[in-house]
């Protein structure tokens, strides 16, 4: 565990990424967030710095109810900006009178969108249901703004007249943006090294073939930075799903042992991850399951039902599943991702007809 009060001193907040603090990462709380140099504040949704010219930009949104006009679709957020106390409705939710540009926050906000500053956004137990934890404050990683606007919200002033106010379009930097920590660039260096050899002996093994530009597709910067990055950082997400259930599965209930009396166990996802899905890599997106309900859930051969029942579409032979998918009270799946799961394989006559 972290030492937030040894780990604030060792790291200056920046604008982009904090070294040692990884996507994934949760904290208990806003002071915590705080003390790691993610966010400059204990309450407000924006965070500013100077730039090196002195003036204020933003270089952090926590995202924890918000406004109305919010939205999030996890890898685009659509925010709207920042306003005094004196101007907000009681709920939280709505704004008395437009918003200004003038004010910091807003004005910061929109400074780094001219300079291009990448923001850090962390989600908090009161953002979307779809991606919040039930507590805590998790790290979402990098996003930039791609566009800033005023817009009309979507409730009116009391006295009926339209409120102005300062809108921010997001978008998530792509996983081989998001940087690793010193210790997994160590080990990313070590796994290039490795491919860089094992492609020089397969080209020599083909011929001299390796030189084809055709073969030297999946050789792509991109493309080795996505997969090593995968390989380097088991994602967080997945891990504390696991731990939570001591790495028994959720759907057959095996608790696989090694030899070595070491837990195995694998973080499922139930919306896929990539295009043409584009499922967020969340704790209510996955579950822990041992490696044949994984394939099952990935084939169509197991859905779940709004009740949480289990489905079998396909035969079982020589292990049974549990009546319902067990759930911990920490561990909130979100009935989007199994109404996603259920509906791709609606209707299929058997799961290799996907």
């Amino acid at each position: 565990m972290i030492d937030f009060g040894q780990y604030g001193a060792m790291v200056e907040r920046v604008i982009g990424h904090i070294d040692g603090v990884v996507p994934g990462e949760v904290f208990p709380g806003r002071a915590e967030v705080r003390a790691a140099k993610l966010h400059s504040d204990n309450m407000r949704g924006i965070s500013r710095l100077k730039d090196e010219d002195g003036t204020y930009v933003a270089d952090a949104i926590v995202l924890n109810g918000g406004y109305e006009d919010d939205e999030d679709g996890w890898t685009w957020i659509k925010y709207t900006g920042a306003s005094p106390d004196k101007d907000k409705a009681k709920d939280g939710k709505r704004l008395l009178r437009s918003q200004s540009w003038e004010y910091p926050d807003n004005a910061a906000l929109k400074l780094s969108f001219d300079r291009g500053h990448h923001i850090r956004i962390m989600r908090g137990p009161k953002g979307d249901r779809r991606y919040s934890l039930p507590k805590g404050y998790r790290y979402d990683g990098l996003y930039k703004i791609t566009a800033v606007r005023t817009a009309i919200s979507k409730s009116p002033a009391p006295d009926g007249s339209p409120i102005e106010i300062c809108q921010f379009d997001l978008e998530r930097l792509s996983d081989p943006e998001q940087e690793l920590t010193f210790a997994e660039r160590r080990v990313a260096e070590v796994l290039v090294q490795q491919e860089e050899r094992l492609d020089e002996e397969v080209g020599v093994e083909r011929g001299g073939q390796g030189d084809d530009d055709s073969y030297g597709e999946e050789k792509l910067p991109t493309t080795r930075a996505t997969r090593v990055q995968r390989i380097v950082r088991d994602a967080a997400a997945a891990r504390r799903v696991k731990e939570l259930y001591d790495h028994e599965c959720q759907i057959c209930g095996v608790r696989l042992v090694g030899p070595d009396s070491k837990p195995y166990s694998e973080g499922a996802h139930i919306r896929p991850l990539g295009k043409p899905h584009l499922g967020p890599d969340v704790e209510r997106n996955i579950l822990c399951l041992c490696p044949n309900c994984h394939v099952r859930l990935d084939m169509g051969a197991i859905v779940i039902e709004n009740d949480w029942s289990i489905v079998v579409r396909a035969g079982i032979v020589g292990e049974n599943v549990r009546a319902k998918l067990k759930r911990d009270a920490n561990h909130k799946v979100h009935e989007e991702y199994v109404r996603y799961h259920r509906d791709r394989w609606q209707g299929a006559g058997g799961p290799s007809q996907s």
